[in-house]
């Protein structure tokens, strides 16, 4: 697939930073490539966080990605730092 603009939407945002949450059945690695968000340039900064749910369709990975750089409206984020989704109770 794709980025899908529907699919990502604003949860805070607070002098300049924007927490953004996303959700799409593209792997992790998928999302991570440089370009991925580029149709969003105009709207994420370099240091804005994503919270993701990645892989929606199979094994979903939990985590958030951070805006490495958005240079001429090339887009890049930080490879998924996961969060644990598994509950040992």
């Amino acid at each position: 697939m794709a980025y899908l603009s529907k699919n990502l939407s604003v949860l805070a945002y607070s002098n300049g930073f924007t927490l953004w949450h996303y959700t799409t059945p593209d792997t992790a690695t998928t999302v991570d490539t440089s370009g991925y968000f580029n149709a969003a340039s105009d709207m994420v900064r370099v240091g804005d966080m994503i919270l993701a749910n990645t892989d929606t369709g199979a094994s979903i990975a939990t985590g958030v990605f951070v805006v490495a750089s958005n240079t001429a409206s090339v887009v890049d984020v930080a490879n998924l730092t996961q969060m644990n989704s598994t509950n040992t109770d």
